[in-house]
């Protein structure tokens, strides 16, 4: 945290400019050493500044010097960003020369690291901000961006505040029993207050599987017999040829997969080998995949052959599989129908591009998609997910200790909820987690 900093914070590459980022007491210092054009310690903070970096007498680039004075800064330390042409060599140049007058090269997040330890961002917005760079699809970018502004903080901050006043209203009830002009914490008051605090973790925690369909994607399992139009299905909902199509059944031995945007949300398309008994060891091992593909999928689309009456084999694919979980498309339209079902399905065939649409818009109905990005204030990775669900287990014990205990014992269960869900913000946290996570994160930021 003393040393002076420094990192490019582009791509390393050949383009039209390059920004190299320094933070540090010595920053202006240092960066003043080998920029001719203004005194950069005698600038206003957040101007930018027109001139040359220079090696002794050599010019190495003609650049634009952002500088910003602490504490309005990421960091809340003094940042200059020189902003050069984007050549390699140049770009490198600069670098060397910052380093020799005394700055080192910066961890990956390092920057990032520095706006937490210094306060400026807690844990949740710091993680997000690292979301908010790997973010492929428009939810997944309103998701971090949400949480970088601190809405998710501010709701577990809430949890605490509530915690840490039944924490403090159970201490002053121990120490000072003799005041008449407290609040009295019996288990009559306490017990309501702590199911009020399990049921809304459990509903942030339920909500958690939203923030993996957004970051994740959706898995959508295509399934059925052989040479129902699987395949068919599938390169028409990718637009391009993924899978192999032809009249032979079982060509098809292997998961084949792809992926489409829908409604803001990635989904993942994937192709399994048709579903039947068969003695071919090869296709054994696809049929075996396809049902584990099954199990795991969000959502499964079973494909049926129009032209043919049902099957043992399909009756027992769809009882199999969960009405809420499963939709069901009728391939071969074009073919006399012959098939008859109780099941409400969807009619179409992929060699015109019918009932594709349709299936779009049951996917989304059927996941609920519409619904999801109305509220983004959800927990997103797993580490967040463990702690939460660690709070809400010793919110559990305390109230199952309070059936058999007196309220202070109630007290240790508490404050390790309440510890849990400040390592979520940062406000508890360990030097190597912090380490750990942080090297996540790209150079530069």
């Amino acid at each position: 945290m003393e040393d002076t900093i420094c990192a490019i914070a582009t791509s390393l590459g050949v383009g039209a400019i390059s920004i190299i980022r320094v933070s540090g007491k010595d920053t202006i210092n240092i960066v003043n050493k080998i920029f001719k054009g203004k005194d950069l310690t005698k600038v206003q903070s957040h101007t930018i500044h027109y001139g040359y970096i220079c090696d002794g007498e050599e010019i190495v680039d003609e650049v634009l010097v952002s500088v910003m004075l602490a504490p309005k800064t990421y960091t809340k330390e003094d940042i200059i960003e020189i902003n050069s042409h984007g050549s390699i060599n140049a770009t490198n140049k600069i670098m060397e020369l910052l380093l020799d007058n005394g700055c080192r090269i910066a961890e990956p997040g390092e920057f990032t690291k520095r706006a937490f330890l210094n306060g400026r961002i807690d844990l949740t917005q710091a993680e997000s901000v690292n979301d908010l760079i790997n973010a492929s699809s428009d939810n997944q970018r309103k998701l971090a961006l949400n949480n970088l502004q601190g809405t998710l903080t501010k709701r577990i901050r809430n949890f605490r505040k509530e915690l840490v006043t039944l924490m403090a209203s159970i201490e002053v009830n121990i120490d000072y029993p003799e005041y008449d002009d407290i609040e009295v914490m019996t288990k009559e008051t306490l017990i309501p207050r702590l199911n009020k605090l399990k049921d809304e973790l459990k509903s942030l925690i339920m909500d958690s599987k939203n923030s993996r369909i957004i970051n994740e994607g959706i898995n959508v399992a295509i399934v059925g017999r052989p040479n129902v139009g699987k395949s068919s299905i599938l390169n028409k909902l990718l637009d391009e040829k993924k899978a192999i199509v032809t009249n032979i059944a079982g060509t098809t031995r292997d998961i084949v997969e792809g992926s489409i945007s829908l409604n803001g949300f990635k989904v993942n398309f994937i192709d399994t080998a048709g579903i039947r008994k068969t003695t071919d060891i090869v296709e054994k091992i696809g049929v075996t995949k396809s049902k584990k593909v099954i199990k795991d999928a969000d959502l499964v689309v079973v494909v049926l052959n129009g032209n043919e009456k049902l099957t043992l084999d399909d009756e027992k694919l769809i009882k199999n599989i969960p009405s809420k979980k499963r939709i069901i498309f009728v391939n071969k339209s074009d073919l006399k129908l012959k098939i008859s079902l109780e099941d409400n399905y969807i009619l179409g065939n992929s060699k015109e591009n019918l009932g594709l649409d349709s299936l779009k818009n049951a996917i989304i109905d059927k996941l609920n998609l519409e619904n999801i990005t109305k509220d983004m204030t959800y927990i997103s990775n797993v580490r967040q997910i463990d702690l939460l669900k660690k709070a809400l287990k010793s919110i559990e014990e305390a109230l199952n200790n309070l059936v058999i205990m007196p309220v202070d014992i109630a007290l240790i269960d508490v404050k390790n909820a309440w510890n849990y869900l400040g390592e979520i913000t940062g406000e508890v946290y360990q030097d190597e987690l912090i380490d750990t996570l942080f090297s996540n994160f790209c150079l530069g930021k």
